[in-house]
């Protein structure tokens, strides 16, 4: 990912140093069972943590030579710690580091994307609690519905960020093993106890079975569970766009003080925090179909999946990142407008009314597709006129002789719309 939309605790997890530094832990890890094991000498992980020395361009210019990046890195240690290197990688494969480093590598990646989600669902709690009762809108199709409060909108959204953080703990669960079997994943050369030490070490799990990989529904899985969180930052980011367009004005991002908006337009102010949200979104998703692809390989090994994996492991993970903490920063910041709500609430003329018209009148004996018919027909004259919804109501005798004039204006109440708010709020944010 480059570097306008990394942060540098991600980005940190995926620089090269920091995976040769996985990788010598593993091999470290895997001696020091070894040792413990009788099955090579004392005193080896001693020397060679004294020796070694993590050399990226060196690693890089072996590899040029070898063209195998486990070989490479090994080289180099070896050059470094001379003999005692020899009792590194012991009846290993080049797939036991790769893959236990990787699902480190994503373990660490995801518990930092838990923390944002974590900040994000305070920011949206905080601003549900306060608009609990701000009255706006709801629009189906884009149309006028019937109210609802803002405070509601937002809290659709604090329960979608809650169910992203269950799917990324279990992703995260599921994605922390460690294999270190061997070739075929047969512990033919290596020692299962060497496994559940390293396992230990590196606060994993041992995988059941492995073929000579760790199995790639893990990974699926995991990097489905970012696209889905993705797909739950753009749901926000484009409400937010709709809410802030010249037209509409109930919400508006943040604007800086000495923040410049359109190159040739100085009146600007546009959401382009949400909109940038939107791409990122999209970008994350993108790597759902490799995943999933990934996931098919041939018998017991192939590399087909490891392109993928170099770049969406890195890539996803750190623009999730970037895109979960400028989320939030929008919502904890963003300019909310009560007074236009509610004047673009009653742009309809009341017509939102029309359920409760309907029910009213099929509680006074009124057939419901009768009911139906008769408020439908007055929704229409409503609409191509200029009179308000209750007084072209008022006119048709046919519904002031079931609902007198006085108790129909009872009706056109936003109370109504509100009374069960406390409920959906009560269940919603319980613990």
């Amino acid at each position: 990912m480059i570097a306008r939309y990394s942060r540098k605790e991600l980005k940190q997890i995926w620089e090269d140093k920091n995976r040769y530094r996985i990788w010598l832990e593993i091999e470290l890890a895997a001696a020091e069972a070894m040792e413990n094991l009788k099955i090579i000498p004392k005193g080896i992980v001693k020397k060679v943590k004294s020796k070694s020395k993590i050399n990226v361009e060196k690693i890089e210019s072996i590899e040029n030579q070898v063209r195998h990046d486990v070989i490479a890195f090994l080289t180099s240690i070896v050059q470094k710690t001379g003999k005692e290197g020899r009792f590194l990688h012991k009846g290993m494969t080049s797939s036991d580091v790769l893959d236990t480093a990787f699902n480190l590598q994503l373990k660490q990646s995801g518990l930092i994307l838990l923390d944002d989600i974590n900040r994000l669902l305070k920011s949206i709690r905080k601003q549900a609690i306060k608009h609990k009762y701000t009255l706006t809108i709801g629009r189906s199709h884009g149309i006028h519905a019937e109210p609802i409060t803002f405070g509601l909108k937002l809290l659709t959204f604090y329960q979608e960020f809650l169910r992203n953080k269950k799917r990324l703990e279990n992703s995260i669960k599921e994605i922390s093993t460690c294999s270190i079997s061997g070739a075929m994943g047969t512990f033919a050369n290596v020692d299962p106890r060497v496994e559940n030490y390293v396992s230990k070490k590196l606060k994993l799990k041992p995988e059941p079975i492995s073929t000579q990989i760790i199995p790639r529904d893990r990974h699926a899985q995991f990097f489905s569970t970012l696209g889905i969180i993705a797909a739950s930052i753009e749901r926000f980011a484009v409400e937010i766009r709709h809410l802030q367009r010249t037209e509409v004005l109930e919400v508006e991002e943040f604007f800086e003080k000495k923040q410049k908006g359109s190159s040739a337009m100085p009146h600007k102010k546009n959401p382009i925090l949400s909109e940038n949200l939107t791409g990122l979104s999209r970008l994350i998703r993108s790597s759902v179909a490799p995943a999933l692809e990934n996931v098919v390989l041939w018998h017991e090994r192939d590399i087909s999946h490891s392109a993928v994996e170099r770049n969406i492991g890195p890539d996803v993970t750190t623009a999730l990142d970037f895109a979960l903490v400028r989320l939030e920063k929008v919502i904890s910041n963003l300019n909310i407008f009560p007074k236009k709500m509610l004047k673009n609430l009653e742009l309809s003329k009341g017509l939102f009314y029309s359920q409760r018209i309907m029910l009213e009148l099929t509680k006074k004996g009124m057939s419901r597709e009768k009911a139906y018919s008769l408020v439908q027909n007055k929704t229409m004259k409503t609409w191509k006129g200029n009179d308000s919804f209750y007084k072209v109501l008022c006119e048709d005798k046919l519904i002031t002789n079931k609902i007198p004039v006085n108790k129909l204006r009872k009706l056109f109440d936003y109370d109504y719309h509100m009374k069960k708010i406390n409920i959906i709020f009560k269940r919603s944010l319980k613990k």
